[in-house]
């Protein structure tokens, strides 16, 4: 059986990612905190990004959950007076692969939302409004 991807394996390979995409003064939510799991400021542009994560569930119907759970968070921590501000879930890449199919592309371009997929080697994969549209097509 294949060790499942948890939450903090998620998260470390997130931060490890956006640090070589020019990210950095990371902020971190704890467990009861609240606000979102990953802070992140562009080095060289007033850009934040925040990212939701979750990790992979015990049973095959909790990378549906983990998605929804986490859209549902990033939503309600989504600031309204800042158009410079990005946002994204951070998933396993099977949870990612249900997000990628079921966020529409408007609603991800209107609410400048990404999905970033973490595979079990740590490597990132960033989705963008546009990668979707090209992927429902």
């Amino acid at each position: 059986m294949e060790k499942k991807i948890t939450e903090d394996f998620v998260k470390h390979s997130i931060v490890k990612w956006l640090s070589a995409n020019n990210w950095g003064h990371f902020q971190f939510g704890g467990l009861h905190e609240r606000g979102v799991d990953i802070r992140a400021k562009h080095n060289q542009y007033p850009i934040y990004y925040f990212i939701e994560t979750k990790g992979q569930g015990k049973i095959r119907q909790a990378d549906e959950v983990a998605f929804v759970y986490s859209l549902g968070q990033i939503i309600t921590r989504m600031k309204t007076n800042n158009t410079r501000n990005k946002y994204a879930i951070g998933l396993p890449e099977t949870s990612a692969k249900i997000a990628i199919r079921r966020i529409p592309w408007q609603i991800a371009k209107k609410l400048l939302l990404y999905v970033l997929s973490v595979d079990r080697t740590g490597k990132v994969k960033q989705y963008s409004w546009q990668d979707l549209k090209k992927i429902r097509k």
